[in-house]
């Protein structure tokens, strides 16, 4: 089942007891929504529905949500106006924003920062894995005031070598001096995702 109404394809998966709760999935560079189908079963939350986006932009076998440093903003302003957009829509009265999530691995990870900061609508919660942050001090002058008190969980491998560990936990610090309730966790691995890091992020969830 899809939204074809969206300006993103995308992928749905509903919740096994309905619920208007909703995670916003978005995947890495070269990736798709079809490598984020394996997530729902492992968090096990029965009452959250899934929406798993592609990028707009192709890139390789997969997509991209911008393109390659040092030209990234375009493409990042560009996929923050179709999220907003698509999100706009789903909120509309399928589902509540309050109770729904932001999850983004690698570029999607930038986006859960860039695009989740600035949007006018507030979530529940914001997870950030290997990623980075485009312009920190930007976010804090752009931001949706109400956003930055919400629930924001970054996490970041120590033997990262696409996305450096110390970059990215110096960039959440300007966040978090900034005012943003950021926790910051780091995990003993590359550019991935650790079943350790998704069950303990399955309880940040269930905590909200």
């Amino acid at each position: 089942m899809n939204f074809e109404h969206l300006e993103l394809e995308n992928q749905f998966i509903p919740a096994k007891v309905p619920s208007k709760k909703l995670m916003i999935i978005l995947h890495g560079r070269g990736d798709s929504s079809d490598g984020f189908l394996g997530l729902p079963p492992f968090l096990a939350l029965d009452d959250m529905n899934y929406i798993l986006f592609d990028a707009p932009f192709e890139y390789f076998s997969g997509y991209s949500w911008y393109q390659l440093p040092p030209d990234q903003l375009p493409g990042i302003e560009y996929s923050s106006k179709l999220l907003t957009r698509d999100l706009d829509a789903l909120f509309e009265s399928q589902f509540n924003a309050e109770e729904s999530f932001l999850f983004g691995f690698s570029q999607g990870a930038l986006l859960t920062f860039e695009f989740g900061a600035r949007y006018h609508k507030t979530l529940a919660g914001y997870i950030a894995i290997s990623g980075y942050i485009y312009d920190a001090k930007k976010i804090l002058e752009d931001r949706n005031k109400e956003v930055n008190q919400n629930n924001w969980l970054c996490t970041h491998g120590t033997q990262d070598p696409v996305l450096p560990f110390e970059t990215s936990k110096a960039q959440v610090k300007v966040l978090q001096d900034g005012g943003f309730n950021v926790e910051f966790k780091s995990y003993e691995k590359d550019h991935s995702i650790d079943r350790d890091e998704l069950s303990m992020i399955a309880e940040w969830i269930k905590n909200r």
